[in-house]
């Protein structure tokens, strides 16, 4: 799915719940600018924004980045899955491993952008909890002002509310299973 389509797919679910962009730019914490621009097409949405503006229109962060439409068995095979969805300037891409709205859990993979490339230095908050394990290579864990070192094989599980940002170690880059985890009741 291109940014065009995500920002159609955000209108859309905007106009459904019959917000104006201040009001969903407000709640999120971005400018109405900003919003208008993802709406647009025009400009690429760090996964934490898209996160909150899906929480502010009540809607699933998997249904903004696929179309595929609902069934409780989710079946992804590689082939037709949506890679790298991003761009190298937010110091990361992903790809959605599978979409549910029956459940709040959301597993992804996160590439994380080599050293020299990765231009994003602040970090970023987001309503779900996360886990992530280190598929390939490594980076330091931003959390909560802390840096953390996490190389392939470790884990960790944070809330998504305390700022947080992955950061390359080198110009390999990184690969992070990433599982988002909706625990609002």
């Amino acid at each position: 799915m291109d940014l065009q389509d995500i920002g159609k797919k955000i209108r859309q679910a905007r106009h459904r719940n019959k917000k104006t962009q201040q009001e969903i730019a407000d709640q999120c914490g971005i400018s109405k600018s900003m919003l208008s621009k993802i709406e647009n097409g025009q400009s690429a949405a760090a996964v934490a924004t898209l996160s909150k503006i899906s929480d502010a229109l009540s809607i699933p962060l998997s249904w903004i980045l696929d179309n595929e439409s609902e069934t409780d068995l989710v079946l992804q095979p590689k082939a037709k899955r949506q890679y790298k969805v991003g761009h190298e300037d937010m110091g990361y891409s992903y790809e959605l491993l599978a979409k549910s709205r029956f459940s709040s859990v959301e597993p992804a993979i996160v590439h994380v952008t080599p050293k020299d490339v990765n231009l994003r230095n602040e970090p970023y908050t987001h309503t779900e909890d996360e886990f992530i394990y280190i598929l390939e290579g490594s980076i330091y864990l931003m959390y909560d002002n802390e840096k953390h070192y996490l190389e392939k094989g470790d884990t960790a599980y944070f809330k998504g509310t305390k700022p947080h940002l992955f950061v390359p170690v080198d110009n390999c880059g990184a690969k992070i299973l990433t599982i988002f985890i909706d625990d609002a009741e």
